[in-house]
């Protein structure tokens, strides 16, 4: 029998132009790891600027008198603080408190919304929004096919992006502010300040079939200030040392949005949106387990779902959730979903590595900030 065809984005035909470009099954879709190499493109973010290609992700439009109110009751977030051209991080919860999953939803006019959501979770959050979407006042389209998405994320963004936009000027946007109808490179685009990497950058949203003229024209114009193309390897450590979570590790259907220590996103006055009773109790009884930052004492890197230990204890107390060597920070650190009664900063743990448990310590979040380079 044979394998499933991968799915390509729009940018795939690019890709091969890059000698050291290695490609990966990347929940069904066929997606660059790394263009030259992990720890470069990620040192380029840092210090330059690197361009994403993340097409991959879900792109919902929700329209109508009775978006807002339909968009308050699914998500965590309070919408109506939302003015058109702003976008907010949120997240979908069960009515236990779990995460459906996290997303942005930026309110492109009145009654007007785009929903952005992670690739692997397309077909679960359509059906889930489809399953409470109103008999009328709402209508929602799955435009994802048609979306590209690039993400040019890095110090020097602003300065490569600012001459190749006409009418606009993206370093007067603010965070989590949009331009809904602007032109890069002359290709039209939402052009959002927002990001997955813990520096400053912008997202651009195109027609798919724009996608290709976009990326090389932000290569090129970017060449001379050092911009590389990367990939999925750069991401995932440079939304790690930022802390930011990643759908299926620090999330999921049985990790809520209070565990994940994400609650200044869940407003409680916002309305009686699904998950918020079984997320209250919590909140007043206490959340059982906490998401930590761990520093290795011992010489060891801590793994996803490796096993972490009070000293002495012979049950985990939980595990950890994304671990890698920084490559800003040259440490081995960790996230872990633990027991709460452990999760004081400073608080030694053990993580079992390979059979042997090492020594670790509970650290400040987030491991890394932008302009604040000094190890936790």
């Amino acid at each position: 029998m044979s394998e499933p065809l991968l799915q390509r984005t729009p940018l795939h035909s690019c890709y091969s132009r890059y000698e050291g470009v290695r490609c990966i099954d990347f929940g069904g879709w066929e997606l660059p790891v790394q263009f030259s190499g992990i720890q470069k493109e990620h040192e380029a973010v840092r210090e330059r600027a690197g361009l994403f290609d993340v097409s991959h992700m879900g792109e919902f439009y929700a329209e109508g008198p009775g978006a807002e109110s339909f968009l308050q009751r699914m998500t965590t977030n309070d919408v109506s603080l939302l003015g058109p051209g702003k976008a907010q991080y949120t997240l979908l919860c069960y009515p236990d408190g779990g995460v459906v999953d996290d997303l942005l939803v930026y309110k492109r006019d009145e009654g007007k919304y785009m929903l952005v959501v992670n690739a692997a979770n397309i077909d679960k959050d359509w059906e889930w929004l489809r399953r409470h979407l109103p008999a009328e006042g709402v209508s929602l389209r799955n435009v994802s096919a048609a979306t590209a998405l690039l993400a040019l994320q890095g110090p020097l963004a602003a300065s490569i992006l600012s001459p190749l936009c006409e009418g606009h000027d993206p370093g007067a946007l603010r965070p989590f502010t949009f331009y809904p109808e602007a032109r890069a490179c002359g290709i039209k685009t939402l052009l959002a300040r927002t990001g997955y990497t813990g520096e400053d950058g912008f997202e651009l949203y195109a027609a798919a079939e724009d996608a290709p003229a976009l990326w090389d024209a932000l290569m090129r114009a970017g060449e001379a200030r050092g911009l590389v193309p990367a990939g999925l390897g750069a991401r995932d450590t440079l939304r790690f040392e930022a802390c930011l979570p990643l759908y299926g590790q620090e999330l999921s259907q049985s990790i809520s949005p209070l565990e994940a220590g994400l609650g200044r996103f869940v407003k409680w006055d916002s309305g009686s949106f699904i998950g918020r009773e079984a997320l209250l109790k919590q909140r007043e009884d206490g959340v059982p387990r906490r998401l930590v930052g761990l520093e290795m004492i011992d010489r060891g890197i801590p793994r996803t779902h490796y096993p972490v230990y009070a000293p002495g204890s012979e049950s985990p107390i939980g595990e950890v959730t994304t671990g890698t060597q920084s490559p800003t920070l040259k440490t081995n650190l960790g996230l872990a979903l633990i027991a709460s009664a452990h999760a004081a900063a400073g608080t030694e743990l053990e993580v079992e590595i390979r059979g042997k448990r090492l020594k670790a310590k509970v650290v400040p979040l987030p491991f890394y900030r932008r302009n604040a380079l000094a190890k936790p």
